[in-house]
């Protein structure tokens, strides 16, 4: 059975660089084989294409590592874009071995291609960070856009100023070309002396607003956004700031001019366990993005992914454990200082899981329980608790004196009283969730397997109605 979220057989893929062209979207990426022994050092870029986020048209390596004396060993982010009658790929050249020899690690590399599929490197028009203004060794994730205001290509970078408190030197980079040969290096685009980085910058304009799209690993790991009316700024923090969780890293977007997508990757753990440190790398993660009135952002899963898994299909629920009331594929469940669940059956390795949940003022935690043992003593919770207004994802029994899974939780207002809709993506031990049509956790199950799945409530009441599973 292959992954309905894509890897690369027999290795893992690191940051997507996206393009869409003719109405499908070609998915650049970082291919990565964990195995220097075997495959050598350096990860070259490989494409897919895909119309649905589903089916994927491999077409094989795209740019190939360099050798160790080169500066591309690894062939790092950048983007692709269509202009001046070809295709153009402005991506990092990385070498570790270089900063001992006093040679910058990273520079700006291009590459061109009139078909998407046969590509020269242009090595004699890498350029590097002015070492009077920036870091040399953090050069890297060039995207490129065309500035029709300006009138000239913009290219914003990942990049550290040489001054500030080490931790909050990152900063987004600017450059400008009028023939995308040569750059001129201006003032920094966006300094706000917060991270440690800007990786993988990515810009869009979706109505009247810009988004600035960067990962960032000083605080947490996460893909964040800022927003602004004009590309001068000021940008714009919203009060959630991000599309995902821990487990969603290096996502840039793309759009065929009805909607836009988010494309990430959800890490794999070390080990393959759920106390293992996160990897870099895994599987492609597409969401759909969605402006609401303020012009912030909102997350919901692509329909053709939610469909790949078939007709959802009512559940028959059945009592578990605790004051439970049932009519077909729903059921109220109260707990007034306690815990009740209700089972919906065997739970698939691939499926497709929906609820909607309704609770009571005061209640403390209600939500779908995974890979539940039959004993009741195990399973994975994908928990709101509305006091606290966020969403988190527990296992039971816990490793340690933790209060969920750590780094796995998502803001989410949770008035009582007002419907969710909860709706979960697995496929083996990705599992992607999704909550009231706003917020995404992305995160991997590896330590619990097979068993039963249902709802539950703890210190309260809840209503569970339309439990479907598809799958």
């Amino acid at each position: 059975m292959s992954d309905l979220f894509f890897k690369p057989t027999g290795a893992w893929a690191g940051d997507f660089i996206p393009l869409c062209t003719g109405g499908r979207f070609h998915l650049f990426y970082l291919l990565d084989w964990r195995d220097p022994a075997g495959h050598g050092e350096g990860t070259p870029w490989y494409r897919v294409s895909t119309d649905d986020f589903v089916h994927f048209t491999e077409h094989g390596e795209m740019l190939p590592r360099g050798g160790r004396d080169e500066q591309d060993l690894y062939v790092f982010t950048g983007s692709v874009i269509e202009a001046m009658g070809r295709y153009h790929i402005f991506y990092t050249g990385h070498n570790p071995h270089f900063r001992a020899q006093g040679r910058p690690e990273q520079g700006v590399m291009h590459a061109v291609s009139d078909d998407l599929l046969h590509w020269r490197k242009l090595p004699g028009e890498a350029f590097y960070a002015p070492e009077e203004r920036y870091e040399p060794h953090d050069w890297r994730d060039p995207f490129v856009f065309w500035n029709p205001k300006a009138g000239e290509y913009w290219m914003l970078l990942a990049a550290r100023l040489l001054q500030g408190p080490s931790r909050r030197r990152g900063c987004t980079a600017l450059c400008a070309s009028r023939d995308l040969t040569h750059w001129e290096v201006r003032e920094p685009f966006w300094a706000p002396g917060l991270y440690y980085t800007h990786e993988c910058p990515d810009l869009f304009k979706m109505g009247d607003w810009w988004y600035l799209v960067f990962s960032e690993f000083s605080q947490g790991c996460l893909t964040r956004y800022r927003m602004s009316r004009s590309l001068a700024g000021p940008w714009l923090p919203p009060a959630d700031d991000c599309f995902d969780g821990r487990a969603y890293y290096a996502a840039k977007t793309a759009g065929d001019g009805a909607r836009r997508y988010l494309f990430g990757w959800n890490p794999t753990r070390e080990g393959e366990t759920d106390e293992g440190h996160w990897q870099w790398g895994g599987n492609l993660v597409v969401h759909e993005l969605a402006q609401r009135a303020d012009g912030t952002l909102a997350v919901r899963p692509p329909a053709s992914v939610a469909q790949a898994f078939g007709r959802p299909a009512p559940v028959a629920l059945q009592p578990g454990l605790g004051d439970c009331r049932i009519v077909g594929n729903a059921a109220e469940l109260a707990a007034p200082g306690s815990f009740a669940c209700a089972s919906a059956g065997p739970l698939p390795a691939r499926c497709r899981l929906a609820a909607t949940v309704e609770f009571a003022p005061g209640t403390c935690g209600c939500g779908l329980a995974l890979r539940l043992s039959d004993d009741l003593e195990q399973a994975y919770y994908i928990r709101l608790e509305p006091g606290r207004n966020r969403l988190v994802l527990d296992r039971w029994p816990r490793p340690g004196d933790v209060p969920h899974m750590v780094e796995l939780e998502r803001p989410l207002a949770l008035p009582a009283g007002h419907p969710v809709e909860l709706e979960v993506l697995l496929d083996g031990t990705v599992c992607e969730v999704y909550a009231a049509g706003q917020v995404a956790m992305s995160a991997r199950l590896y330590n619990l397997h097979g068993g039963s799945w249902g709802v539950f409530v703890s210190e309260g009441s809840a209503r569970f109605s339309n439990v479907t599973l598809a799958g």
